[in-house]
C-alpha cells in the first residue's frame, strides 16, 4: 500500500515538473519573440528601413516566431516530427476557426476583394500543397512512407519567397495610393539606442531558443507520461500555446476597429506557418508525416474553405458576420472535443 502511494506520488511529481517545464517554455517563447521583435525593429529603424517594411517582415516574423522555434527545435531532435508538423496544422486551424471567429464576434469583419480573390484562396492552396507533401502514400499508393523531405522543404521556402515578393508589391501599391493614411495602420517602432536594441535582440533570441527546447521537451514528456499521441498534444495544447501572439494581436486590433489588420495577421500567419516554418523544419531534418492523421489535414483544408465561403456569402456584402464567427468558434470546439475523445480512447 505504501509502495503504491509512493509510486503514484513519484509519477505525479514527474508530471508536475513536465507541465511546469511546458508552461515556463511557453512563456519564454512568447516573451522571447516579443523582445526579438522589438530589438530587430529598432535596429532596422536605425538603418532607415521604412515602418511598412518592418511591419511586413520583422513584426510578422515575431508573431510566428513561437511556431518557427517550436517546430524547428522538434525537427532538430529527429524524433519529434509529430510536434513539428502538428504545431503547424493545429496553429492554422486555430488561427482561422478560433481567432477569426472570436474577432468576428467582437466586431464583424469586412473583407476586401483582394482577400476574397487572392489571399484566402492562397491559404487554401497552401493547405492543399501541405496535404500533398504530407500524404505521399495517399497520393501515390506505390510510394513507401509519408516523408516531407528536404527537397520539399526547399520548395516550400521558394513558395514563401514568391509570397513575400507579392506581399511587398501589394503593400507598396497601397502605400503609394493611400499615402499617409496607410502609415496610420503601420505598427509603431520602439526607438532604442543601438546597444540596447542589440542586447534586447540577442536576449530575445536566446530566450526563444531555450524556451523552445523547454516547451518541446515538456510537451513530449506530457504525451509520453499520459500515454497520449504526440500528434494529439501538438495539434491542441502546443498549437494553442504558440498561437497566443496571433490571438492577442488580432483581438486587440479588432477592439480598435482595425479588423483588416486582424484578418491580414491570420492570413499571413497561416501562409508563414506552411511555407516558412514547415519549410525550415523539414530542411533541418526530414519530417515523418505518417504521425499525423488524414483527419487533421482535412480539417486544416476544410477550415480554410469555410473561411473563404463565409467571405463569399456573408449576409452583409463581403463581411464575416457575428453569426458566422459563432459557427467558426463552435467548429473549433468540436475539433477539440474530437481530439480529447481520440486521446481518451488511446488511439
Amino acid at each position: 500500500m505504501l509502495w503504491n502511494y509512493y509510486h503514484f506520488l513519484t509519477i505525479g511529481m514527474e508530471l508536475f515538473v513536465l507541465i511546469l517545464k511546458f508552461v515556463i517554455g511557453l512563456l519564454m517563447v512568447i516573451k522571447g519573440a516579443d523582445w526579438l521583435t522589438d530589438g530587430a525593429s529598432s535596429i532596422a529603424h536605425k538603418f532607415n528601413i521604412s515602418s511598412l517594411v518592418i511591419g511586413l517582415t520583422v513584426v510578422a516574423f515575431g508573431t510566428s516566431a513561437p511556431e518557427l522555434v517550436v517546430s524547428t527545435v522538434a525537427a532538430s531532435g529527429g524524433n519529434s516530427s509529430a510536434i513539428a508538423i502538428g504545431n503547424v496544422l493545429g496553429s492554422n486551424i486555430f488561427n482561422i476557426l478560433a481567432i477569426v471567429g472570436i474577432v468576428a464576434l467582437v466586431y464583424p469583419i469586412p473583407v476586401t476583394r483582394g482577400n476574397l480573390h487572392h489571399d484566402v484562396p492562397l491559404c487554401i492552396l497552401a493547405s492543399i500543397v501541405m496535404f500533398v507533401m504530407a500524404m505521399d502514400v495517399f497520393v501515390d499508393s506505390n510510394y513507401m512512407g509519408n516523408i516531407i523531405s528536404r527537397g520539399e522543404g526547399i520548395t516550400l521556402l521558394a513558395f514563401f519567397g514568391i509570397f513575400l515578393t507579392y506581399t511587398f508589391s501589394m503593400a507598396r501599391k497601397t502605400e503609394e495610393t493611400k499615402g499617409s493614411e496607410s502609415e496610420k495602420n503601420v505598427q509603431k517602432v520602439k526607438d532604442y539606442p543601438i546597444w540596447k536594441s542589440s542586447l534586447i535582440f540577442l536576449v530575445g533570441l536566446a530566450v526563444l531558443i531555450f524556451g523552445g527546447d523547454f516547451f518541446v521537451d515538456g510537451a513530449s514528456g506530457i504525451a509520453t507520461s499520459l500515454g497520449i499521441k504526440e500528434s494529439v498534444v501538438a495539434v491542441t495544447i502546443v498549437a494553442l500555446g504558440t498561437s497566443f501572439p496571433e490571438l492577442f494581436t488580432s483581438v486587440m486590433a479588432a477592439r480598435k476597429g482595425n479588423t483588416d489588420m486582424a484578418l491580414g495577421n491570420v492570413i499571413g500567419s497561416n501562409l508563414f506557418n506552411i511555407f516558412f516554418v514547415l519549410g525550415v523544419a523539414s530542411v533541418v531534418h526530414p519530417l515523418d508525416a505518417g504521425t499525423m492523421s488524414k483527419f487533421d489535414l482535412f480539417a486544416m483544408i476544410g477550415s480554410a474553405v469555410l473561411f473563404w465561403v463565409f467571405c463569399l456569402i456573408g449576409k452583409q456584402k463581403l463581411t464575416i458576420s457575428r453569426g458566422e464567427g459563432l459557427i467558426m468558434v463552435l467548429c473549433m470546439l468540436c475539433y477539440y472535443a474530437y481530439q480529447v475523445f481520440n486521446a481518451t480512447q488511446g488511439q
